[in-house]
């Protein structure tokens, strides 16, 4: 009964209710008293441990009025809670939050869309307070799911949805803006919070952006559409992610796409990941790549459409990360590629996506496989294009050894085009030049082309090879404006270790009956690049002694087609037509013109211009080696060396490299190197990686290099030395070895002899398999 006396008289009242009552008008239109406002705003200050008594009053006159549709006070109500928020940062904050926290629920319960947009503008408010104390208890698990709710609003009124939507996104930005630095909470990026948070997010991503608003005057924020408010929204969201979130982040993305098949058309995946990746710091940019390359595996066996739209947001994602890595595993990203450029064409071959065809198998369109392999395709090559030049030779090497199957030779390609190094030792090193020239003489004529395109595309520096193109005489080589630097020591390093290996593989590229034009167009192409890049004086000399050397083979080579003797005679001419004008020797220049001048009125196919047949050569229409040796003699050129006649030394290896496939050429280059190794005990397949045996490896590569460069000394030895130098050496050599070899021999005939004399054949031992 007191209480009840002390409730009904106003005096007896508690002050804290008096103060709160009192900011309430008679008429709600006139709004928050002010001046009440601030005596209750400075009585929280002075009293903070009638601050949580003071949002439990307000929360019950809230909800009172909520029940009673009186909204005009609930909005005064709400904007008195707001300003004590915004002025009160003591120690017991917490409690009133509490408080406010339940009338923002409440808000958010009901059915008007104007108190579940106010309710959502005060949250935004408090979200961007900065708390001073923690709390330990507080969850946010019911305004994630209602504001992702609203999200997805399907209001009748237009104008409203916009509205509800929009503040549901304002309402996630601010749950996100609360929970994502505070350890104390619970972890906004766990799956459960991410899979309600990111949907919503690109649900409104989607609409269309020229949504109806009403014509009346709004503020700048007012006009923003929800599209904008989402991009911006989901930017924020992605800005925040650390490393180990990125995956829960960028996982509900790949599947809102599946979900609502948004990869065939393309535009909006591409879309949602430049956001993706402009958005996240960029040093996890590797981890996006990572994940959308595992769920393309996992939709290995999907329609083309969709692993094709997968594959362009990939190469989309590759050209923005720009940093020139894409992570610590480079070569999982080619080799995953790779994967789905061969899964594509076995689909195309067998017309089925499970290795045996039968009544249930999707149907193959061959149409939209080609699509997905040219995807690929430009994928590897934007991948490749971020790489520095060292790299990118090791993935053109991997993807030699990773793909057997014609057909996919162009993911080779790709990888050149853009190719820019200044240092050609670490552009082609040995383990890749090696079974790149080895491809020049395969029987396939398209990968032929490919590597020569490849070789051509590694050595061009100065963007000089569509200047050669199309192939004709030109008196002067100046209207070409070939942009001409001196060799660096790189060059000529290179060219001393592999010019040889690299002329012999031309020559024996021009022999193939199977080239056709645009083959001779890429030898001339390469031979003018390694005379403009990488010659010095010694480089010259031998190019000119394997352009007469190609002279001697169409004419001593009857066997070959009419077209490829011709065809060579015109290479032949075309660079020797460039090389005297680059060596600006002017006899040599007038040599080589003469005899051009009397093929363009004798044998007009002998040039490029007009290669068409071939008859008798012979008299002034060829070049005279003996002649151009003279006159380069006279301008200080190695004139001993010019005079002995280019042959091409035959190996092993070209003789096997007669191959109709890449995979064929690896595996015999693989078992040619097992069968060659020094070390012929088997190892275990688990053999221990320690220090001693990285440091073993290191001492046998330049056991290698050394024996590699012994070997062709005595090469170039037996190729230049004249021939009573060469049988001297040898004699010298051979005649100890046969001398004690018939030593050996005469001495193991007398003694097995006399042992034979001296045992009786009774007592002789003999082998099982000799006794009956």
């Amino acid at each position: 009964f007191p209480s009840r006396v002390c409730g009904c008289c106003g005096a007896l009242r508690p002050r804290y209710k008096r103060l709160v009552d009192n900011i309430f008008p008679e008429d709600p239109e006139d709004g928050l008293v002010k001046a009440n406002m601030e005596k209750l705003t400075f009585y929280a200050l002075s009293a903070p441990e009638k601050l949580d008594r003071i949002g439990a009053y307000l929360s019950e006159r809230l909800s009172r009025d909520v029940a009673r549709h009186r909204y005009g006070y609930v909005c005064i109500a709400m904007e008195a809670l707001d300003q004590l928020l915004m002025a009160c940062h003591c120690q017991t904050i917490n409690l009133f939050v509490e408080s406010f926290l339940t009338m923002v629920r409440k808000l958010l319960e009901a059915d008007k869309p104007n108190l579940q947009i106010l309710g959502t503008n005060s949250f935004v408010k408090f979200a961007n307070i900065e708390e001073d104390t923690p709390s330990y208890h507080r969850s946010y698990d019911f305004f994630v799911s209602r504001f992702s709710e609203m999200c997805h609003s399907s209001y009748e009124d237009p104008d409203i949805r916009t509205k509800i939507r929009m503040a549901g996104i304002r309402g996630l930005q601010g749950v996100v803006r609360k929970t994502v630095n505070d350890e104390l909470q619970a972890n906004i990026w766990d799956p459960q919070h991410m899979d309600k948070i990111v949907p919503s997010l690109l649900f409104n991503l989607q609409q269309e952006e020229g949504v109806e608003r009403s014509p009346s005057p709004e503020t700048e924020k007012e006009r923003e559409s929800p599209v904008e408010l989402t991009e911006r929204c989901f930017r924020e969201l992605l800005g925040r992610a650390a490393y180990g979130n990125i995956k829960n982040a960028v996982k509900p993305v790949l599947m809102h796409l599946d979900n609502h098949s948004l990869w065939e058309s393309k535009t909006f995946a591409v879309r949602c990941f430049k956001i993706v990746m402009y958005s996240i710091q960029s040093q996890h940019s590797h981890l996006v790549i990572q994940q959308l390359l595992g769920h393309l595996d996992a939709n290995s066996k999907n329609s083309a459409r969709v692993r094709a739209g997968i594959v362009e947001v990939i190469s989309e994602a590759a050209v923005i990360e720009a940093s020139g890595s894409i992570g610590p595993t480079v070569l999982e990203v080619f080799n995953t590629l790779l994967k789905q450029l061969r899964l594509s064409v076995d689909y195309e071959l067998t017309g089925s996506y499970d290795s045996f065809a039968n009544m249930g198998s999707k149907v193959i369109k061959v149409h939209e496989e080609r699509q997905l392999q040219e995807a690929v395709i430009k994928t590897v090559g934007s991948f490749a294009y971020t790489l520095p030049p060292y790299q990118r030779s090791e993935v053109m090497l991997f993807i030699i050894g990773k793909i057997p199957v014609p057909g996919m030779y162009p993911a080779l390609g790709s990888v050149t085009a853009g190719f820019q190094s200044t240092n050609i030792l670490t552009a082609l090193p040995t383990s890749f030049l090696d079974p790149l020239l080895s491809f020049t003489l395969m029987e396939d004529a398209e990968i032929r082309l490919l590597v020569l395109d490849i070789l051509i595309g590694i050595i061009d520096r100065h963007d000089n090879r569509h200047k050669f193109s199309p192939v004709r005489i030109i008196s002067d080589i100046s209207v070409l404006k070939l942009k001409v630097d001196k060799c660096s020591r790189q060059d000529n390093l290179f060219m001393k270790k592999h010019s040889q290996r690299l002329y012999r593989h031309i020559y024996l590229a021009c022999k193939e009956e199977s080239s056709v034009q645009r083959h001779f167009e890429s030898l001339y192409t390469l031979l003018a690049l390694i005379c403009v890049e990488l010659a010095n004086e010694e480089v010259v000399v031998d190019l000119i002694r394997l352009a007469l050397a190609l002279q001697d083979l169409a004419l001593t080579e009857e066997a070959l087609p009419v077209y490829t003797r011709c065809a060579i005679h015109a290479l032949s001419a075309v660079y020797l037509n460039l090389i005297c004008q680059l060596t600006t020797v002017p006899t040599f220049c007038q040599h080589v013109h003469e005899v051009i001048e009397s093929r363009k009125k004798l044998v007009p196919f002998l040039l490029p211009e007009d290669v068409l047949k071939l008859e008798k050569v012979e008299g002034e229409v060829l070049f005279v080696q003996t002649k151009i040796a003279e006159i380069l003699g006279g301008s200080g050129y190695n004139t001993e060396r010019l005079a002995t006649a280019y042959i091409p030394q035959i190996t092993d290896e070209d003789r096997l490299s007669k191959r109709k496939s890449i995979g064929d050429t690896v595996s015999l280059q693989l078992e040619m190197e097992s069968r060659n190794s020094p070390e012929k005990e088997q190892r275990s397949t688990a053999e221990q990686i320690t220090f001693e045996t990285l440091k073993q490896a290191v001492d046998s590569v330049n056991v290698e290099e050394l024996e590699r460069e012994r070997r062709r000394q005595v090469v170039e030895r037996f190729q230049t030395a004249p021939f009573e130098e060469i049988a001297a050496h040898c004699g010298a050599r051979v005649s100890p070895c046969l001398a004690s070899i018939h030593t050996l021999i005469l001495s193991s005939k007398s003694t097995n002899t006399a042992l034979l004399r001296s045992i009786p054949v009774y007592e002789m031992k003999f082998p099982d398999l000799c006794v009956y």
